[in-house]
């Protein structure tokens, strides 16, 4: 993805699950709470979705130990059930999640435009860091409601 010659950054992982409860995972608040952050040292107290072309999100992200916090929010552009997500972040950078059903597995790939305060190393390891806690949060959530009797 290349817009406005930004440079464009990718992260991907894959899920022990499927494109539904990938979808689910990622895109309602009471989940967002539970894996959006990179480290265990931070929290998200707050997480609201309003998933439709046009609508907004916000995650609120703070450390534990009260030091720092900050909003990451923007505005959805496209929405495609179990497929995809495309929105603009607050400062106008572009971010596209595409969701690839696999047999058993879900791909989740993320694009999202650079910005110029991080080395593009530090906001790949960042942003691949919150994937890999979207995908352990997920894939134990999974396993736990499958022992639970959901599908």
């Amino acid at each position: 993805m290349k817009t406005d010659s930004k440079e464009t950054i990718t992260v991907e992982a894959t899920i022990n699950a499927s494109d539904e409860k990938v979808w689910e995972y990622w895109t309602e608040p009471e989940h967002i709470t539970k894996w959006s952050f990179a480290s265990n040292d931070w929290q998200v107290p707050l997480a609201e979705n309003d998933l439709r072309v046009g609508g907004t999100f916000l995650t609120r992200m703070e450390a534990k130990d009260g030091s720092f916090g900050f909003d990451f929010g923007g505005v959805y552009s496209e929405i495609k059930i179990n497929e995809l997500i495309s929105y603009t972040l607050g400062d106008g950078r572009k971010v596209i999640v595409t969701f690839i059903s696999q047999e058993r597995d879900t791909k989740v790939r993320e694009v999202f435009e650079a910005e110029s305060t991080h080395s593009n190393e530090q906001q790949k390891a960042g942003w691949q860091a919150l994937l890999d806690k979207f995908k352990e949060y997920s894939e134990l959530s999974h396993e736990n409601e499958n022992l639970k009797g959901g599908y």
